[in-house]
C-alpha cells in the first residue's frame, strides 16, 4: 500500500505521516527532507542554492539520513530548499529516488508537495493536509524555540508566506491537491485528533477499494 500525503510547510503532514507509517507497518519518507538536505549541503560548502549546477550535484550525491533533523529545520534551510526544489533537473533526480523507495516492500507513506500529483499518482490513498498560515507559523516558531533557536515570529511567518508563494506558483510540480485527494485541515486539530481522522479516511478508502 502506498499513502501519499501532501501539503504546505508546517501543516502537520510530516508528524502525521510518521504516525501512519507506524500504524500500518509501512516505510516512511519525508521527501521535503531530501531537498532540505541538498540545500544544506550547498550552504555548508559556502555555495548559492540558486546555482543549478551545485543543486544537481548535491541531489545526485545525496545520502539519505545524512543530517540531523535539527540541522534541516532552520528557516534559512527551508527557504533554500524551496529554491532548489523548483529546479526541473533536481526534481527529476529526486523523483527517480522517491519512486524507487515507494515501490519497495512492504509499501510506504510519502509526504511532500507533489506526491499525489507527480511522484505516486496511483497511490492507494491520497491526503492533502493543510492549515492556516498563521497556525503553521506558530507551530514552526514553537518548534524553533524548543530547539533553542533564536527566531522572531514575524520572520517565520514571512518565510512561510514566501515558501507558499514559490511552491504553488513554480512551473514544475506545483503544490496543489490531487483531484482524488482527501482534504484534512488541521488548523484546529491536535496530532491525535488529526491522526484518528486520517486513519478513518484511509480505512474507508481502502475498504471501498476492496469492495469494488
Amino acid at each position: 500500500m502506498i499513502i501519499a500525503i501532501d501539503g504546505p510547510a508546517a501543516s502537520g503532514k510530516g508528524t502525521l505521516a510518521r504516525r501512519l507509517a507506524n500504524h500500518y507497518g509501512l516505510k516512511h519518507l519525508d521527501t521535503g527532507s531530501l531537498y532540505r538536505a541538498a540545500a544544506l549541503t550547498i550552504l555548508n560548502a559556502g555555495g548559492d542554492p540558486a546555482d543549478e549546477g551545485l543543486a544537481i550535484e548535491a541531489a545526485e550525491q545525496l545520502e539519505f539520513n545524512r543530517f540531523d533533523d535539527d540541522d534541516l529545520r532552520t528557516p534559512g534551510v527551508g527557504d533554500a530548499a524551496s529554491i532548489v526544489a523548483a529546479m526541473p533537473r533536481v526534481r527529476e533526480i529526486m523523483l527517480r529516488r522517491q519512486r524507487a523507495f515507494a515501490g519497495g516492500p512492504p509499501g510506504a507513506v510519502l509526504d511532500g508537495r507533489d506526491i499525489g500529483t507527480i511522484v505516486c499518482p496511483d497511490a492507494d490513498v491520497k491526503l492533502f493536509v493543510t492549515a492556516s498560515v498563521d497556525v503553521r507559523a506558530r507551530r514552526r516558531y514553537d518548534e524553533a524555540l524548543e530547539r533553542g533557536q533564536a527566531v522572531q515570529f514575524e520572520e517565520v511567518l514571512d518565510d512561510l508566506k514566501r515558501r507558499d508563494e514559490r511552491d504553488t506558483t513554480r512551473a514544475v510540480a506545483p503544490l496543489r491537491p490531487a483531484a482524488d485527494a482527501h482534504l484534512l485541515d488541521t488548523s484546529e486539530l491536535d496530532i491525535e485528533t488529526a491522526f484518528q481522522a486520517a486513519v478513518k479516511l484511509i480505512d474507508g478508502e481502502t475498504q471501498t477499494g476492496c469492495d469494488r
